[in-house]
């Protein structure tokens, strides 16, 4: 019996350096088979790729095949992943936007965060050294993209629709970190949802588990806000789910969102 390493077909993985944010990123990439759209593939870019990459791809490549029934489009798959030496800290600077002060939960008080505050780094990263390089690279459609994240990386996807509301046409948000930094993401929300058209932005998915606890009253605190300001926000509780089992029972349901966003 022959043992080989098992390789995911039609993907690519690289080391991306980058100027912008002094760090070099695992990238990871997944193009489907067959005849490109007229326009390019809709793209789905993932933060914690390392982690999540392989469910995302999956996901995309199993259920596209019956498109019209999933609802799920053939897509590029973008997974941006930290190195593994120090994924923790490090996800703890780029997710994290800077401030003059931090305050944290008692529980994280006695932790060795590491630095934090470097999410517009990042996001100079994503804009202006990985999505060119995709667009150079791939068929991607640049008015279908989608921006993912779960946990740090679900504040960091909101931050970005926040702050940047044109850079991305869907923001799709697992059990975001809304807890971080005295709940910092509120005032964001409330400075962006005040100044925007309804009309304009109904691209914003959070999904977050059951047995979440404060996690859910954070996750309907901040789409109350949205929609006291008339912006359609798409909002899922997945039952028994926890922080960790809630990105792969909810992967599914968060693409399809992304798809219908960026229909023709």
């Amino acid at each position: 019996m022959e043992v080989t390493k098992l390789v995911l077909s039609h993907c690519d993985h690289f080391q991306f350096p980058s100027q912008k944010a002094s760090y070099t990123y695992d990238i990871r990439v997944y193009v489907p088979e067959g005849e490109v759209p007229t326009g390019g593939y809709p793209v789905f870019y993932v933060l914690d790729g390392c982690s999540y990459f392989q469910i995302a791809r999956d996901v995309v490549h199993l259920q596209s095949r019956n498109a019209p029934r999933t609802h799920v489009d053939k897509a590029i798959v973008i997974g941006i992943g930290h190195q593994e030496s120090d994924t923790t800290k490090r996800r703890f600077y780029d997710f994290t936007a800077p401030a003059d002060d931090y305050i944290y939960p008692p529980r994280l008080q006695d932790s060795e965060l590491g630095p934090h505050g470097g999410a517009v780094d990042f996001l100079a990263f994503i804009e202006q050294e990985l999505m060119p390089y995709v667009q150079q690279h791939y068929p991607i459609h640049s008015s279908k993209q989608s921006l993912y994240g779960h946990s740090l990386g679900g504040y960091f996807s909101l931050w970005v629709k926040f702050t940047r509301p044109e850079l991305f046409q869907t923001y799709l948000a697992v059990s975001p970190s809304v807890w971080w930094n005295n709940h910092e993401l509120i005032r964001y929300a409330e400075q962006f949802a005040a100044n925007m058209m309804p009309s304009e932005h109904n691209n914003i998915m959070i999904t977050v588990g059951e047995d979440e606890g404060f996690m859910i009253e954070d996750a309907d605190k901040l789409r109350e806000i949205l929609q006291k300001y008339h912006l359609t926000v798409g909002a899922y509780v997945a039952p028994e789910e926890n922080h960790a089992s809630v990105v792969p029972t909810t992967m599914s349901r968060m693409f399809r969102f992304g798809c219908a966003s960026v229909k023709e």
